[in-house]
């Protein structure tokens, strides 16, 4: 009979008011479990947030590089650290509040849980943003960027074979991920980024929209972003702001359109390195670019770091000039008076278009036609030479490229160029010129 009535049903009323009674609060063991689980997760999140291998992006061709993920693991490593620190901090106060469940001890094992969910926060951003750009390398647009990457490269060795005396070499080189939505962007080495909770950038990333990719012809952008780069690797970044200042004072240009032209340095040395890097076709590539209505081409604003894209123009057919590309510079500048027959500014002060035809010199002249120490006391025209000859082997290499057959030795960065003369001399479609450059410079890359 006892066992019977020990093994009866409750009723109704008893299991409402067990129930009840273990609703009234979490007993010693629930407390426990859940004090232990909080070390628990941030331990988990901690490991997750793991060092990237080598091995888990895609064909190692197109993937990044192992200087590529070695610098990124470097750039974890400091976020990894303090998480590390506050998720040892949890797990010994979890600790203690299982031995002794007083309010201060469950107090300070809630600070140390919220100090370790910050630290896994901020380190999970930077893990993510530098995933979503080497996942970008498993998909259909990773020979696209790989292209991108080896004509960035290329550039870099140029540059660094054209100085005159030994500089570190810097790695990794630059790293190119396609953003919908927005222009052409990099983010330069040794620069702190926001993405990155202000760490310093471990290498160059080039943004490339989708639209640039497509048409390789108008990848001149790829040039012009690796420039800004080389500008800093190359110990340029104030001295070409001091040398443009030096000139237009020598020039008689009035201090504040100096100032104008100083704060536009580093657009307008990315224009004229990627013009040397590239030749004449990445004139037309800037046209791309800056060819707009009126207003937009002509407006000046006051804070921009970016030229008046009327003046951009301009400087570049100076350069042209300069280079020895007479035919090209007449024939661009023919074009820019066509689109925009009637010289002015808007919104700019008046001084700035009255002195544009000495400052425009003054200014190619300094940035491109004078001897830098950093340089091996050589001029960037010198370092980064681009004569007639370099032209012959981009048009050569076009008419290869339109007939589906291997370019040759032609360097990479001259592709661009070549798919642009193939393009404008209609010497095949624009579908199977952009498949051929894909594909010679994803062969490359293998």
């Amino acid at each position: 009979m006892r066992a019977a009535a020990e093994a009866r049903p409750a009723t109704s009323g008893e299991a409402a008011s067990s129930t009840g009674s273990r609703r009234a609060g979490p007993s010693g063991d629930e407390l426990t479990a859940w004090v232990l689980s909080q070390a628990t997760n941030v331990e988990r999140h901690l490991e997750a947030l793991r060092p990237f291998r080598w091995s888990e992006f895609g064909d190692p061709a197109t993937g990044p590089s192992r200087a590529h993920l070695a610098a990124v693991n470097r750039t974890m490593a400091t976020l990894r650290e303090p998480l590390f620190s506050a998720t040892r901090s949890a797990r010994r106060a979890a600790d203690e509040a299982v031995a002794r469940p007083g309010q201060a001890e469950l107090a300070r094992l809630l600070r140390a849980k919220s100090r370790a969910q910050h630290w896994v926060k901020t380190t999970e951003r930077v893990w993510d943003f530098y995933l979503d750009l080497f996942n970008q390398r498993q998909g259909a647009f990773a020979p696209w960027l790989v292209a991108c990457d080896r004509v960035a490269l290329d550039c870099y060795q140029y540059a660094y074979l054209g100085i005159g005396s030994w500089r570190s070499i810097p790695t990794p080189p630059p790293f190119c991920y396609l953003r919908t939505g927005s222009g052409p962007a990099t983010s330069r080495r040794g620069i702190p980024l926001r993405r990155l909770g202000n760490r310093l950038n471990p290498f160059p990333l080039i943004q490339l929209p989708y639209h640039r990719l497509v048409n390789p012809w108008t990848l001149g952008a790829v040039l012009h972003e690796v420039s800004h780069n080389l500008q800093n690797d190359l110990g340029l970044a104030r001295a070409i702001p001091l040398q443009v200042a030096a000139r237009l004072v020598e020039a008689g240009v009035p201090r504040p359109i100096t100032g104008v032209w100083v704060r536009w340095n580093r657009e307008t040395f990315a224009d004229l390195s990627a013009l040397l890097l590239g030749g004449p076709a990445v004139v037309g590539s800037l046209f791309d670019v800056i060819g707009r209505t009126e207003l937009e081409t002509m407006g000046f604003t006051p804070r921009a770091v970016h030229p008046v894209p009327y003046l951009r123009a301009k400087i570049s057919v100076e350069l042209l000039l300069r280079m020895g590309f007479t035919r090209h510079a007449e024939s661009y500048a023919a074009t820019w008076h066509k689109l925009y027959p009637r010289a002015k500014l808007i919104n700019a002060p008046s001084a700035l278009l009255k002195t544009a035809d000495k400052a425009i010199p003054a200014v190619v002249d300094a940035m491109c036609f004078t001897s830098f120490p950093s340089l091996g006391h050589r001029p960037l025209a010198k370092v980064l030479r681009f004569e007639a000859k370099e032209q012959a082997m981009i048009e050569e290499a076009a008419e290869r490229l339109a007939g589906g057959v291997s370019p040759g030795v032609v360097p990479e960065r001259f592709l661009i160029g070549a798919v642009r003369f193939a393009l404008e001399e209609r010497m095949s479609t624009p579908r199977r010129l952009f498949g051929f450059f894909m594909e010679e410079l994803g062969r490359r890359a293998r």
